[in-house]
């Protein structure tokens, strides 16, 4: 039966291999377009764009109520206005806007709910009543409690409105963006003229896209690239007098050189198998860009023993860098640990290209090292990161806000399968306190710091490689033999010479004789020790000296 009085554990998941990445995107600049090719790309985007607007209303408005009949109906109603082929992308991408707003709507209600729980636990204590590590506390003063009941107040409002959108299917999607729509307001703070916040709002709108297609020419029938990179577009009905080639197609006089994974691209393209494009504008920089993008069946790099058998790089992730430990097959640290920084402040683009930069660094790191496999925390803060759970830790709740824990994740598979390097993933339970208290320590020395981010490194290695984290277990209560079992997880139970004492090293080193070499090496009786005649036997004076 448990000690009440000891905290309970919770289980703790088996290590796994991270699937490796699921689909491929590369993206090449247009160069050395003309007036007239971006005209036209603005004429499809803004026409498209318009119908996309309309089907996402329709979708929305249909709700839980939708089916394959009414998907039938919009793909009908849209397809004398494009093709059906532009049909089907649209009709697609709007279905999928609507399913991942329904799914925001439900991590919404279930934050609300939680945020609902701690308040009304708190509010039920008395005020200054002291917490634990498990549940929180009472709040400080009636002045606190007072503001912590009207926000209770605010959030079970949200809650039932939430609850009722989701009962009844209704979604908030914005086309464009919900930050780039709050901006119209605030165009001072983004340093944004009205005229430019304009052009960035209706390139966000614009829709120029296709699925691609196996078995049709060069994989894709509205946006189709040929191998040597001539880009044509199928236009739709209304602007089909403006093609300048037969069947309705319009094609740019620039051409396209993916450098990135160019050999892939290529494959596909002479093997008709379905590539995906997307046009897109970017106002800041006036350019315009081509991605593609196709599907790969997502499968394990390597089982988990292969993964193992070369040992493991742990890495604890923190918001501002990686640290890394190398561990052998046994668990032991190898060397000293190293630290990957990034900067995630600023733009999007600058935190995305200091994680490629960090991720970059390890990985090459890694191969050196000769591993098979980097071990990483499963990390997930989604109901971690509430005002609600951690009070005044404002600082706390900024830090895990601002780590992004999935992308992060996602990059680092992505990166690392390119390496031939596998992914384990660990449950982050307890790692950073049981590899403070079982490494930070011992690793230590006047020539090496270590940090508690180290430590938590090593845990995570340990557990990646299938070993407990501590470094002995408790020995037995009664003696210090084996009745219980070995003491130490560095050493199996059946290798030779784990119990043995440490050999005698005779020589300088020593300074001491070798043994049974001395000159009562072979009389025992003659050694100065108890029980012996050398210590125990009569003893007489002379009466002169031997000199004499």
């Amino acid at each position: 039966m448990a000690d009440p009085g000891k905290k309970q554990l919770r289980q703790i998941a088996a290590p796994l291999v991270a699937l490796g990445p699921s689909g491929v995107a590369i993206r090449d600049r247009f160069k050395n377009l003309t007036p007239e090719d971006e005209n036209i790309l603005r004429l499809v985007g803004e026409h498209q764009g318009r119908l996309a607007s309309r089907d996402l209303e329709v979708r929305c408005l249909d709700g839980l109520d939708h089916d394959n009949n009414r998907w039938a109906a919009r793909k009908r109603e849209l397809t004398g206005q494009s093709s059906s082929r532009i049909a089907g992308t649209i009709t697609k991408s709007t279905h999928d806007q609507w399913t991942l707003a329904r799914r925001c709507l439900l991590a919404h209600t279930q934050n609300l709910e939680a945020g609902v729980r701690t308040l009304k636990h708190r509010l039920s204590l008395p005020i200054g009543e002291k917490g634990t590590k498990r549940a929180p506390g009472g709040y400080r003063s009636r002045r606190e409690w007072h503001a912590k009941s009207r926000r209770l107040a605010a959030l079970e409002s949200r809650l039932e409105r939430a609850r009722a959108d989701w009962k009844s299917g209704r979604v908030r999607v914005v086309r464009g963006g919900r930050r780039l729509l709050k901006m119209r307001h605030n165009l001072e703070a983004a340093q944004l003229t009205e005229t430019e916040w304009r052009e960035r709002w209706e390139a966000e709108r614009w829709f120029l896209a296709a699925d691609g297609e196996s078995g049709k020419l060069f994989g894709n029938e509205t946006i189709r690239v040929t191998p040597d990179g001539e880009v044509s577009i199928k236009l739709p009905a209304p602007l089909a007098d403006l093609a300048n080639s037969k069947h309705g197609r319009y094609i740019l006089a620039t051409r396209v050189q993916f450098k990135h994974r160019g050999a892939q691209w290529a494959d596909r393209v002479a093997g008709n198998r379905a590539i995906a494009y997307r046009i897109h504008l970017d106002v800041e920089r006036g350019q315009w860009y081509l991605t593609a993008s196709w599907q790969s069946p997502a499968v394990k790099t390597i089982p988990l023993q292969a993964a193992r058998a070369r040992g493991m790089i742990g890495v604890d992730t923190n918001a501002d860098h990686f640290a890394a430990y190398q561990l052998d097959i046994h668990g032991n640290p190898i060397g000293d640990p190293r630290r990957f920084s990034f900067d995630l402040t600023g733009s999007s683009q600058h935190r995305d290209a200091q994680v490629r930069h960090a991720i970059t660094r390890l990985l090459h790191w890694a191969r050196r090292c000769g591993v098979a496999a980097i071990g990483i925390e499963d990390l997930d803060f989604t109901a971690e990161k509430t005002r609600e759970k951690h009070g005044r830790k404002k600082r706390f709740r900024q830090l895990i806000s601002g780590m992004p824990t999935g992308k992060l994740k996602a990059r680092l598979v992505s990166m690392a399968a390119e390496q031939d390097m596998a992914i384990v993933a660990v449950d982050p339970a307890y790692t950073s306190l049981w590899g403070d208290q079982h490494w930070r320590k011992p690793l230590t020395s006047t020539k090496r710091k270590l940090t508690r981010h180290d430590a938590a490194a090593v845990a995570i290695g340990r557990r990646a490689l299938g070993h407990p984290i501590r470094r002995r277990t408790t020995p037995p209560l009664d003696d210090q033999s084996d009745h219980r079992g070995h003491r130490t997880v560095q050493a199996d139970r059946g290798a030779r010479g784990r119990e043995e004492t440490r050999p005698r090293i005779p020589g300088p080193r020593t300074r001491c004789d070798e043994p049974d070499s001395g000159e009562k090496a072979g009389d025992q009786c003659a050694q100065h020790r108890s029980e012996h005649t050398a210590e125990h036997g009569s003893w007489q004076q002379d009466s002169l000296p031997l000199s004499l």
